[in-house]
């Protein structure tokens, strides 16, 4: 019976400490839109959380360790979330494809605090080694699969003239611009209106398998 207990209490005090660490880079999310990255600090982290900066340093050892931490998190989330579209997508191609495209403006990756927060890491990638090698990691998956998509719906279609790689790159800048745009301009740009706008390219691509008028 001890052991049960000793169990249980060891299994609750890692789900706190794990749920804790979560709070914290919560907090950085947070701190990181309101302030910038340069500026959030164990101070202004552990004022967003409403604990103590002993709390930070006790889970995290370093402000450079939670802002590492906070970029896995929110790339494993931003993984997990198109993971989770192109399974519950349709079998075609072009339905996984516009699952795919479309997760970039779901709300919970097209969300202006972590927009923000995806732009100040971007920012710094060329003299932070470790955020380049996240932000690749976190595009090099989704690259990989739209570029396959696209790929099938040439080959599906057709389309003699029409390149791959130029396709995906174009897509991606696509979805990077309409995320500017949704940030600096939130009251001209939403959400739908960027999703159109990638339907309305994916459209005039690939006639054959996607209509202006589809929801």
């Amino acid at each position: 019976m001890s052991a049960v207990i000793a169990s249980s209490a060891t299994s609750k005090r890692t789900a706190s400490k794990e749920a804790r660490r979560q709070q914290l880079i919560q907090a950085t999310i947070q701190s990181i839109a309101k302030f910038g990255l340069s500026d959030t600090t164990v101070a202004t982290v552990a004022s967003e959380a409403n604990l103590s900066q002993g709390i930070v340093n006790l889970h995290f050892q370093s402000k450079q360790g939670l802002l590492i931490e906070t970029l896995r998190s929110v790339a494993d989330e931003y993984k997990d979330a198109w993971e989770k579209a192109l399974a519950t997508a349709g079998p075609s191609h072009a339905e996984q494809l516009e699952a795919l495209v479309n997760v970039d403006f779901c709300p919970a990756v097209c969300d202006r605090t972590k927009i923000a927060v995806w732009f100040a890491y971007w920012s710094e990638t060329k003299s932070r080694p470790t955020y380049r090698k996240l932000c690749a990691e976190r595009d090099r998956g989704y690259d990989r699969k739209l570029s396959e998509l696209v790929k099938a719906l040439i080959e599906e279609g057709k389309y003699q003239s029409l390149d791959a790689d130029s396709i995906t790159s174009g897509l991606s800048a696509m979805s990077a611009g309409l995320w500017l745009d949704l940030l600096v301009d939130p009251r001209g740009m939403s959400r739908e209106r960027a999703r159109q706008t990638c339907r309305m390219f994916l459209c005039q691509l690939f006639p054959q398998h996607f209509t202006p008028h589809a929801n």
